[in-house]
């Protein structure tokens, strides 16, 4: 090769990496997104009065002695402050947030902080827990950036997806990650929630409320729960969930609607789970707490919680504190996996519950075991 078109090869590769390095990174689909969706995003702050009791410390000994306390118990008024997320979703100031963020509104009182900086009193208009979607009001004279509920992301799996809120506090954080799954139900306590989406991007306390968004600013859902560990105690990394856009969308007209003084359609009853529907049962998966409480090992099935009165649970001698193992001849380690097994059966059908319970035999700890046959109603 010549030695002048060497020097023309190298002065055109370094003319092409310089215009590498000149890149716009606001050119970036992630940073027009967040550029895009992140003015709807607030945050939400809300304060309560809770009332406690206080006694004195010299109450039991004026009670044992002289059968009474020194003087009536006093009750203090405490604040308690939590923080969430939200965002706009109409320029007149309609927001969606999270019913867990604003729960028992009619005692709170709720503040919101735009994007801007600028703070208002917001007013609860409506809620449901068992989507876990509420529905604030701020007014302002100037219409606001909003999110567009009517052109949602298509939720495609894998796609990158981005979580905009307020984490721990730190206001217009963005996050992101990919979605990992659709169609999943998550319990928490007595709550059970399906059809949700499944995200690693980091979802953390605060988040609560706030959009996820795709890489051209469209609505995926909204963060709602961040599994830090499984039913059984497991920890678990990368797993957080939204309600999608869709159940949003649908629901927003609903609020709308009661914003603007038509009554709510009638609610269809929550639906029963089977185990209490046809037998009676109460279960409730077992933590390692629990476990630790009634002798068990976490993961090894499913606690008897209650028993209805009047029921072949009940009839049957099944008490609470029991550990359910077994349905059928399927080892069972959470309340989902019972109602799976239930749902392949009808009134009549008999099912067969081995159930066992620790004793302390010779000051050692053993489990009992036995087989109750049980049918359904």
């Amino acid at each position: 090769m010549k030695l002048t078109s060497l020097f023309t090869l190298v002065w055109l590769l370094t003319l092409g990496v310089g215009a590498q390095a000149q890149v716009d990174p606001a050119t970036e689909p992630s940073v027009i997104a967040v550029s895009k969706a992140m003015p709807a995003v607030v945050n939400i702050n809300t304060e309560r009065v809770v009332r406690r009791t206080v006694r004195d410390p010299y109450d039991d000994f004026f009670n044992n002695f002289f059968g009474g306390p020194m003087r009536p118990p006093r009750q203090i008024r405490q604040k308690v402050q939590s923080l969430g997320s939200g965002f706009i979703v109409d320029p007149s100031g309609f927001i969606v947030t999270n019913e867990h963020v604003v729960a028992r509104a009619a005692e709170l009182k709720i503040s919101v902080t735009t994007n801007d900086g600028k703070t208002y009193d917001a007013q609860y208009i409506t809620g449901t827990g068992e989507s876990d979607l509420a529905f604030l009001k701020i007014e302002t004279k100037e219409p606001l950036p909003f999110i567009d509920l009517s052109d949602l992301s298509p939720n495609l799996l894998g796609q990158t997806v981005l979580v905009l809120g307020n984490p721990l506090g730190y206001g217009s954080s963005v996050a992101r990650g990919i979605l990992s799954a659709k169609a999943r139900t998550v319990s928490i306590d007595e709550m059970e929630f399906k059809n949700l989406l499944q995200t690693d991007a980091a979802i953390n306390p605060g988040n609560s409320g706030g959009p996820v968004v795709d890489l051209s600013g469209k609505l995926v859902g909204v963060s709602s729960i961040k599994m830090a560990f499984t039913p059984q105690g497991v920890p678990t990394q990368g797993l957080g969930f939204a309600i999608p856009g869709d159940l949003v969308f649908s629901k927003v007209e609903e609020f709308k609607k009661i914003a603007a003084g038509q009554k709510a359609p009638k609610r269809k009853p929550a639906v029963q789970p089977l185990a209490r529907k046809y037998f009676g049962l109460q279960l409730q998966d077992l933590t390692p707490e629990l476990g630790e409480s009634f002798g068990y090992t976490a993961g090894s099935g499913v606690l008897v919680a209650d028993v209805d009165p009047r029921t072949a649970a009940e009839a049957a001698g099944m008490q609470r504190g029991l550990l359910i193992f077994q349905v059928g001849r399927a080892p069972i380690t959470s309340v989902q996996e019972v109602e799976d097994l239930l749902a392949q059966i009808g009134p009549g059908s008999k099912v067969d519950f081995t159930v066992g319970v620790v004793k302390r035999l010779r000051g050692q700890a053993v489990l009992q075991q036995q087989v109750v046959p049980l049918t359904a109603r």
